[in-house]
């Protein structure tokens, strides 16, 4: 698909160095750099939702399974 953007010129300049550099056309360079953006703020979004789920969550261990973790350190050697 074909877009236009528009773009401060003195990251245009450095991207399309760099795109020179790695051996890719602009085109190629933004989608990785737009893919790379999109996986950071997915990540980021998944991570908020799973704070506000467990926001209201116990997260302190049943003290009958505490009690039973407890039993079996006990006849570990140390």
């Amino acid at each position: 698909m074909k877009t236009a953007i528009s773009i401060p010129e003195n990251i245009f300049l450095q991207a399309d160095e760099t795109a020179k550099v790695l051996g890719l056309n602009r085109s190629r360079l933004y989608t990785a750099a737009i893919a790379e953006f999109l996986e950071k703020h997915r990540e980021g979004s998944i991570k908020a939702k799973l704070n506000e789920i467990y926001a209201h969550e116990n997260s302190q261990v049943d003290p009958v399974f505490n009690k039973a973790q407890m039993m079996g350190l006990a006849k570990e050697d140390w």
